[in-house]
């Protein structure tokens, strides 16, 4: 099983070739966390490897999926969850009223 510091440093390489070989942008962080986004992003890079005659994408399309195998032991959440967990942990914002008048 590989860790979380090799599955980012694969994410991050797949990321690169993505952009140049195809002009994907993908989400490292994301890639290197969410199995499932993980497995779209190899479903996505084995196909343009296909189409395209890209071999290194297949490389590292097999060493994302080996990566995560061991994803799926963690509970996942989607970005709404890890967003709305953000903004409840986040200090309430101060409530500023306006005083005065206009001219």
């Amino acid at each position: 099983m590989s860790t979380s510091g090799d599955a980012f440093a694969i994410a991050a390489h797949l990321h690169v070739l993505l952009r140049r070989k195809t002009g994907r942008v993908t989400d490292t962080e994301w890639m290197a966390t969410n199995a499932d986004y993980a497995r779209e992003i190899v479903r996505h890079a084995r196909e343009k490897a296909a189409i395209d005659g890209h071999v290194e994408l297949l490389q590292w399309a097999d060493k994302l999926e080996a990566a995560i195998v061991g994803m799926g032991t963690v509970p996942r959440r989607t970005m709404l969850e890890v967003a709305a967990q953000v903004l409840r942990d986040a200090p309430p914002l101060e409530e500023h009223r306006y005083i005065g008048r206009l001219r």
